[in-house]
């Protein structure tokens, strides 16, 4: 308890009032919205490690309810968004664009680019373990501060800081390969070709539980098409993905 209180201190330190202090101010530069109530960019920026331990007085105040608010504004900020941007695409192609730009994967890029994970407020445990390095944290995190800056300012705030911090390289972020959703298509020339989905299956798993490497393949039509690894499961069956539609297309 004594070194949770001593990290809140050291995040706050700097403050020149009781609502925040100087992370708090430079978070607020770097997303471009300065909060009228701190305490919802506060709420945004905690951690459920630290339940239990009262914060600013009270209990039980994590990012998870804010998250939770702040995927259906983006969903709807960036629907709005492309529908104006691309007036001549259909819906598969608008929802490709949609399902990329609100992925875990995006999100935690954009997240990387303002060093959000030194924002983020958690137990010494949690912190020790590196927990707030974790993309998904990362973009969970992203994902409060929009529903945040949503109850803050209402929708019109929140879409202007979608439209500028997550939307606002659209072109790059599709072009760039790392993006590419190499599941989805690959579910899609399985369907294809085998009548059946692909089998992603964890063969193995390295290192400490905070730096965890993942090793995957991924079977179709009973043979192993492909091997990833990663991170996280997630990118460990993207690579393994990548790397089965490379052989089957080459086989095409």
């Amino acid at each position: 308890m004594r070194g949770f209180i001593n990290r809140l201190k050291s995040f706050f330190r700097g403050a020149s009032d009781d609502t925040g202090g100087s992370h708090l101010d430079i978070l607020e530069n770097k997303i471009g919205h300065h909060f009228h109530r701190r305490d919802n960019l506060i709420e945004a920026l905690t951690h459920s490690s630290v339940l239990g331990e009262p914060l600013n007085g009270n209990k039980d105040t994590t990012y998870e309810r804010l998250e939770f608010l702040g995927d259906a504004v983006l969903g709807l900020a960036t629907a709005e968004y492309l529908m104006k941007k691309f007036p001549d695409e259909n819906e598969g192609e608008l929802t490709k664009k949609k399902s990329l730009m609100v992925s875990k994967n995006v999100l935690a890029k954009k997240a990387e680019i303002i060093n959000l994970k030194e924002h983020i407020i958690l137990s010494d445990n949690a912190y020790r373990d590196g927990v707030h390095s974790k993309e998904s944290i990362q973009s969970d995190v992203i994902e409060a501060i929009i529903g945040a800056i949503y109850i803050d300012g209402g929708l019109r705030a929140a879409r202007k800081f979608i439209s500028n911090f997550i939307l606002g390289t659209l072109r790059e972020d599709i072009e760039h390969r790392d993006h590419i959703n190499y599941k989805s298509e690959l579910q899609e020339l399985s369907q294809r070709k085998y009548a059946e989905y692909p089998d992603y299956r964890v063969k193995s798993t390295r290192g400490p539980e905070h730096d965890k490497i993942f090793f995957i393949e991924v079977n179709i039509d009973g043979r192993v098409r492909g091997k990833g690894r990663g991170k996280n499961k997630k990118d460990a069956e993207q690579m393994a993905a990548k790397e089965a539609l490379a052989n089957l297309l080459v086989k095409d």
